[in-house]
């Protein structure tokens, strides 16, 4: 979405028009979710995607067609039954939800979008709530009404209410962090959509060891920034650690003021021993971080959590710590630990549960019924005698 931003800038810096197209919620298997993005310019070339195909290319119409003629925003439905999915190569069979929305002049917009692409620059986080739907006995002509909220500072337009306005406020702030969206009914029947932006994912490793080692490149290739903080030189170079950003050859007490921690950042505390890892994790809590992660075992864990109670950090922060830190995939050598690492600081800044992805039994037996069902009923008919005319 970072240059369909960028894209928006440049149109309307220069007066052009455009219209974006984005997914503002889906149902069953689809080929982007809510948030992707599509930009149509006046001469019909576009920026961003929709997942492609058919999809893309009616909706690509559709805005090109609004752009013409102008109009209001407009929100639409597109069923991908399977024949149609089948048509481009795709295994789906969903419905996905639409805001197709003309942005004739630069207003507020361009606002909007200067910020946006400043947030994905490292500035403070944004959101823009946008009304899909009014409320029950509203006007259907407030479809595409914004809500712009800034993470430090005033807000700008309206949803149509203060009370709206309110309650779309605080879900952003609690998006914002990790740059997630949501769809959301509200109590009088009106739908909006909240896209949140913030700085590209930072990584702080704390400790220069095999397992921060191993991390590095991998949270590299997520698209993490990385910061890498040791006492010794020797673990702290561009040498060991030619995927991060910056490298402060210091205690992570010392180090981690110094770096640019946000509410994105994910900071793993791996040093060298327990008494470096105890004044590491209560530098790294005193930071507006979201995840702190401490390697180790469970009786480590427990001792330093005692350690920080005494130090007086509230229990509430406490509970937040990610220790041991990892998914359990039964991990030994440091690659296996980097993967469970990096998957479960996914799985918290994607919102996913950790759960397995496999299909259910129940799902697998009812094919296994469908499959014998169809096998009976060809068996039969080319058991039963041919009739005669």
């Amino acid at each position: 979405m970072e240059e369909v931003f960028r894209e928006a800038v440049n149109q309307l810096e220069q007066g052009e028009p455009l219209v974006v197209a984005t997914v503002v919620r889906t149902k069953g298997s689809t080929p982007q979710k809510p948030g992707a993005k599509l930009l149509v310019r006046r001469d019909g070339s576009g920026v961003g995607t929709l997942g492609g195909g058919c999809v893309e290319g009616d909706i690509w119409f559709a805005a090109n067609e609004l752009m013409k003629r102008g109009g209001p925003p407009e929100h639409r439905d597109y069923l991908l039954n399977e024949e149609l999915a089948a048509q481009d190569g795709l295994v789906c069979g969903g419905t996905m939800y639409f805001l197709i929305d003309p942005v004739y002049t630069p207003g507020e917009y361009l606002t909007y979008a200067t910020e946006i692409d400043r947030a994905y620059q490292g500035g403070p986080g944004v959101a823009v709530a946008t009304l899909i739907k009014a409320a029950v006995g509203g006007s259907p002509e407030a479809t595409g009404q914004k809500l712009f909220i800034r993470e430090y500072g005033p807000t700008e337009g309206t949803l149509g209410s203060a009370a709206l306005d309110d309650e779309a406020v605080e879900k952003a702030r609690g998006l914002m962090a990790h740059g997630r969206s949501d769809y959301v009914t509200a109590a009088d029947g009106a739908e909006y959509f909240v896209e949140a932006y913030t700085t590209p994912p930072q990584l702080v490793l704390c400790g220069g060891g095999h397992v921060s080692k191993a991390i590095a490149p991998l949270a590299k290739s997520l698209g993490f920034l990385v910061y890498v903080t040791d006492d010794r030189e020797e673990f702290a170079n561009a040498e060991r650690f030619p995927e991060a950003e910056r490298i402060a050859a210091a205690k992570p007490e010392a180090a981690l003021p110094t770096l640019p921690i946000n509410a994105n950042t994910f900071i793993i505390i791996a040093t060298r021993g327990h008494r470096y890892d105890n004044v590491a994790l209560e530098a790294a809590v005193a930071t507006p971080a979201r995840y702190v992660g401490l390697l180790g075992s469970k009786r480590k864990t427990v001792l330093i959590y005692e350690d920080l109670m005494r130090s007086g950090i509230p229990i509430e922060r406490v509970k937040e710590i990610r220790s041991p830190v990892g998914l359990d995939v039964h991990a030994r050598t440091p690659e296996e630990i980097a993967v469970s690492i990096m998957a479960e600081i996914l799985m918290f800044r994607l919102g996913g549960t950790g759960l397995p992805m496999k299909l259910e039994e129940w799902r697998v037996e009812r094919l296994r019924d469908k499959v014998a069902g169809e096998r009976a009923t060809a068996a039969a008919s080319a058991e039963a005698p041919a009739q005669t005319l």
